[in-house]
């Protein structure tokens, strides 16, 4: 058995794992989805990190999932837990110094989201879509649950706190990508990931919310790295 340790992205909202976890105790696993506190103006990646750590305080021989802005925090986590693999999903991955608000031009998101865009047949100038950018490939019933739900904002504080770290944590990490991600497309993701990791990146199916468009595939991909 292995304990999956699932960090969410922006907004820090557990329930982003919801159709992840149950497939992974189906597979005689443990999941943990950390909840963050994601609007709460005094919390940012630095308090994010303890909140994982005590998430996840007593276990053993872990697998660390964070997914996208989660690429900031769980890593800091890595110093606190006894993490054997980590990792990312569909991630934002930070430079030493870096905020997750400065990540997005350092890196060339935007011009990257505007060539996938026109690639998909979209209007690169026109502002962000929720469901033409996150939701083109989540089936319905789970778009309607998670609007039904509610989402939550990401507190100025997330995006301002330099990354602390001099260096990446040392631990075996694996980068999952969709292939169908607009935000983060997946040729972007090869070049950040390589420059910033020196790692390749797996592709694996579904958009930058594969854990709801792609649940059982994303869990067996976790599974496999683990």
């Amino acid at each position: 058995m292995t304990t999956f340790v699932l960090v969410p992205g922006a907004g820090g909202d557990a329930f982003y794992w919801k159709w992840v976890a149950p497939e992974l105790t189906r597979r005689g696993h443990e999941a943990i989805p950390v909840d963050l506190p994601g609007p709460d103006p005094t919390a940012g990646i630095i308090e994010y990190a303890e909140l994982i750590a005590k998430a996840a305080a007593g276990r053993s021989d872990l697998v660390l999932v964070c997914q996208s802005m989660g690429g900031f925090s769980g890593p800091l986590a890595c110093d606190r837990l006894d993490v054997r693999k980590l990792v990312l999903v569909n991630p934002m991955t930070p430079r030493p110094g870096e905020t997750a608000g400065d990540w997005w031009t350092n890196t060339g998101q935007g011009e990257a989201y505007k060539q996938k865009a026109a690639e998909v047949g979209l209007d690169p100038e026109a502002p962000f879509d929720l469901m033409t950018g996150f939701f083109h490939d989540v089936p319905d019933d789970v778009t309607e649950q998670v609007f039904a739900y509610g989402a939550r904002e990401e507190a100025d504080i997330g995006f301002s706190q330099p990354w602390p770290l001099t260096a990446w944590p040392d631990v075996p990490t694996h980068v999952a990508c969709g292939r169908d991600d607009r935000l983060f497309p997946l040729e972007f993701q090869r070049r950040v990931v390589g420059e910033r990791l020196g790692l390749t990146v797996d592709e694996v199916p579904g958009g930058h919310l594969n854990a709801y468009s792609q649940p059982v595939a994303l869990a067996e991909r976790l599974i496999a790295y683990a």
